[in-house]
């Protein structure tokens, strides 16, 4: 019997955690908190999340309040106790039904994969494209991170149940060792080598703790050297991820590190960052801004005029892009630093700058 091929785009759930997002006033903070997994862990769960009782300096002592279902009464947890009963929960066997009959039968093709599998899969880039079918077994296509992989349907649901055990996993070591400012300079020799993802390894645990600590007077009150440690981690970090493609999450820890940083000396070396994140992301506008803030924290010219002169390229603004190059060779850039887009301002200008060159020339002879 040969297989049959099922497109899975009618039970495909791409995106449901986001769009469930859209209307939940309270959607970020109770990601920020509870963590962004295990919140959606929680609506595949069937968990309803009720009240919250946030400790901002110990958030493991954060008190969760909720209920498991229609008739079940509510319940109290600790912030780590309630993500273990949450994957406690998903790593129960859920049956598999009978493989579809027909292409069409969607709640058929449900049951046989499994409600909890397509829900989870996307909360780890797993996006799940058709199912193949015999009468010996099911293989399930899938695609992460580009490329697409055939699996065995018993293969597809205890790899979610592993990722789905590693989460915990990776959030419980990183409360053990969430802010290690020992890591900084670790994390800047794996930069400089252009390791971003050990600079991921070793800070990314840092931002939601920080972000928690921050509004709270122990957080204010740090002196000022720790503050700046903790904000060239977070500059490390937001770096990273703009490196290896996380452009939102760049841009969130990017914004954070300046919080940090404060009206300290690292101010303008995290805009700087942050306007390479968004020059990154194809967001050329939003960068110009960035680079002007890091020029007035006292940033080198050198190193950020041709930045902003990039920038200014990309949205057709050749005069401010000269200008900005100028700027960097006066401050000691070399020529060969500037020369490709400089090349391009003369390409794009022509006579005009050529009358230009010659009206300053004359001007100074």
């Amino acid at each position: 019997m040969a297989s049959r091929i099922l497109p899975l785009d009618a039970v495909r759930t791409d995106g449901w955690f986001e769009r469930i997002g859209e209307s939940i006033g309270s959607f970020q903070a109770l990601c920020d908190i509870v963590g962004e997994r295990f919140f959606a862990f929680s609506l595949v769960a069937g968990v309803r999340i009720t009240a919250l009782t946030v400790d901002r300096r110990t958030p493991d002592a954060t008190v969760v309040e909720f209920v498991a279902g229609e008739e079940e009464p509510a319940r109290r947890a600790s912030l780590p106790e309630f993500r273990r009963q949450l994957v406690g929960a998903l790593l129960t066997i859920e049956p598999t039904g009978p493989a579809p009959v027909r292409d069409t039968d969607v709640d058929a093709i449900q049951k046989h994969i499994g409600v909890r599998y397509l829900l989870l899969a996307p909360t780890f880039g797993i996006s799940l494209r058709r199912l193949l079918v015999d009468e010996k077994q099911t293989l399930v296509v899938v695609q992460r991170d580009g490329f697409e992989e055939t699996l065995s349907l018993d293969e597809l649901r205890s790899g979610i149940s592993v990722l789905v055990r590693q989460e915990l996993e990776r959030v419980g070591a990183g409360a053990r060792g969430a802010i290690d400012l020992s890591k900084v300079a670790e994390a800047e020799t794996a930069a400089e080598k252009g390791d971003h993802a050990r600079v991921l390894t070793l800070l990314g645990s840092w931002p939601a703790p920080l972000a928690i600590f921050l509004r709270t007077p122990e957080g204010q009150g740090l002196p000022a050297d720790t503050r700046a440690l903790i904000a060239k981690g977070l500059a490390l970090l937001g770096s990273a991820c703009a490196r290896l493609g996380e452009s939102p999450q760049a841009e969130e820890i990017l914004r954070l590190a300046i919080q940090w940083a404060g009206e300290g000396a690292l101010a303008g070396d995290i805009f700087r960052r942050l306007g390479e994140a968004y020059l990154t992301d194809g967001r050329p506008g939003e960068a110009i801004a960035p680079f002007r803030r890091a020029l007035v924290y006292g940033c080198p010219p050198k190193e950020v005029c041709p930045l902003l002169a990039r920038a200014f390229l990309r949205r057709g603004k050749y005069v401010s892009a000269m200008a900005c190059l100028r700027k960097a060779l006066a401050a000691g850039a070399s020529e060969a630093d500037v020369a490709m887009e400089m090349q391009q301002i003369e390409r794009a200008l022509g006579v005009p700058l050529t009358r230009w060159r010659a009206l300053i020339a004359t001007h100074n002879g």
